[in-house]
């Protein structure tokens, strides 16, 4: 199997799992699906994206956010 399409299905399954529970997902401050993260991970943009896991009080997981992070020229 393509190493891309196995990360893709991973994080895809990973995401969806995380919806299921009731996990808001956003990328870049919008709202987003499990689809539409794992395509543009699998596609590869210019830029990286790091996770921020919102927790509740009770200290589970309610929002999970992309956050785009380009590499600085110098």
């Amino acid at each position: 199997m393509n190493t891309n399409k196995y990360e893709y299905e991973q994080l895809y399954n990973e995401l969806t799992r995380y919806e299921k529970k009731g996990v808001r997902i956003k990328m870049n401050d919008q709202t987003a699906s499990p689809m539409q993260v794992a395509s543009i991970h699998l596609v590869k943009e210019a830029s990286t994206y790091m996770r921020d896991y919102i927790l509740n009080d009770e200290g589970r997981v309610e929002e999970l956010c992309f956050h785009s992070v380009k590499k600085e020229k110098r």
